[in-house]
């Protein structure tokens, strides 16, 4: 069989730009949420948690709202057109947040910023699907790949700047500009190239829903979305204060750790990008989830004086780097995997629900990793992602076959 050589347009680079400024707008308000609270009358310190916690989960329910009506726009306006306007109100709402004099006036900006989030989560995979039908498992996974390159510029860049003491509305602003600049790319004149919007029939979108709920490989693969994103947030998450918590590091260091998890994501992202093909997602999920499972629980009982410092650290970031690229498959991969499996339905509905599958599972496993953590120690958080592991592979084996190759064009 020939192999697809690969080919980037300007809808891929501006693909991956989106990619890479969601990311950040979705982590930027949790990193600058001690400066904020501080600043505008909520100290985490003095009791402000819950109301930053209600801060995510305002902005959370809007992205949701707007991730189920990602099929009607994927027809009306278009794919293009709705990532142009939804990343514009990404940007304008983390703007209105820098702006905000106090905690009421960050809701609305986070509403806004919420709603244009839920579009680029149920939009950007479809919309790569787009451009490359003949080869999207490899697309998929290295437009992913820029998320990771959001975190690591969250992390790093907008954490540092933090730390070094710039005002959070400074860093606030210039992410709002970024996603707006990236918006640009989506509504200018001469735009990517993709399909032409078409006539939202909603009967006829009822029927489609109807056929995919028939088929039992949708729900297997729904339940694979939901441990395998437990899996790559939950480490995502909570890295930064397992470091903390039981090595005794700083909050730059710490995040030192996300960045070392996002790194390999990036690398794992673009090197299962260039081997993916239809014949081998399931040997690329499984070996991935396989090695990540004895990774994970090395991480969770590996402590301080078990090595001397020099030899520790360096060790504790590259096992983070290696979990970092056996999770990088999970959520771009089993997304390509079951539209090819589901060929007969239509792909930009089932990546939308995949990823509405995906996110509560993040949120779930988020918040059973904190829970863990209250009984049994840093241990038992870190414990549960090799334990979503074992589900995923248990789902991904009851699928056994493989997906067939395309027929040639």
């Amino acid at each position: 069989m020939k192999v697809h050589q690969l080919r980037f347009g300007y809808g891929d680079y501006a693909a991956f730009a989106a990619f890479t400024v969601y990311s950040v707008c979705s982590l930027l308000i949790p990193l600058a949420l001690a400066a904020m609270g501080r600043s505008l009358g909520f100290p985490l310190e003095k009791g402000g948690m819950s109301s930053g916690g209600f801060l995510h989960a305002v902005r959370s329910a809007f992205m949701i709202v707007t991730l189920l009506l990602c099929g009607f726009l994927a027809l009306r306006p278009g794919k293009r057109l709705s990532l142009g306007i939804s990343l514009l109100c990404c940007g304008t709402g983390i703007l209105c947040c820098a702006c905000a004099p106090s905690y009421s006036l960050l809701i609305p900006g986070l509403i806004l910023a919420g709603l244009g989030e839920g579009v680029c989560e149920g939009l950007l995979t479809p919309f790569i699907q787009d451009l490359h039908p003949a080869a999207p498992e490899r697309y998929v996974n290295i437009g992913h790949a820029f998320w990771s390159v959001g975190i690591i510029a969250a992390v790093l860049g907008a954490g540092g700047l933090l730390g070094l003491g710039v005002n959070w509305r400074i860093v606030l602003a210039a992410a709002g500009l970024a996603a707006c600049l990236a918006a640009w790319l989506f509504l200018r004149r001469r735009g990517p190239e993709g399909p032409a919007p078409g006539r939202f029939d909603l009967q006829n979108h009822l029927l489609r829903l109807r056929a995919i709920a028939a088929e039992p490989d949708f729900w297997l693969c729904c339940a694979g979305m939901f441990f395998g994103a437990g899996a790559e947030f939950g480490l995502t998450f909570w890295s930064a204060a397992f470091l903390e918590l039981t090595f005794g590091t700083g909050a730059f260091t710490s995040g030192l750790g996300t960045g070392a998890i996002a790194a390999g994501m990036f690398c794992g992202r673009t090197g299962f990008g260039y081997i993916a093909r239809p014949g081998n997602l399931c040997k690329i999920l499984l070996s991935a989830a396989g090695g990540t499972i004895p990774l994970t629980v090395a991480l969770a009982f590996l402590r301080p004086g078990v090595l001397p410092g020099p030899v520790l650290f360096p060790l504790l970031f590259f096992l983070l780097f290696l979990c970092g690229v056996g999770i990088a498959p999970y959520w771009p991969t089993l997304q390509v995997f079951g539209v090819g499996k589901l060929r007969h339905c239509d792909p930009t509905l089932l990546y939308i629900l995949f990823s509405a599958t995906g996110i509560p599972g993040c949120g779930f496993f988020a918040w059973l990793m904190g829970k863990a953590g209250d009984s049994f120690g840093t241990a038992g958080t870190i414990l549960v992602v090799p334990a979503c592991l074992v589900f995923f592979i248990a789902v991904v084996l009851i699928e056994k076959k493989e997906v067939p190759a395309r027929p040639a064009a």
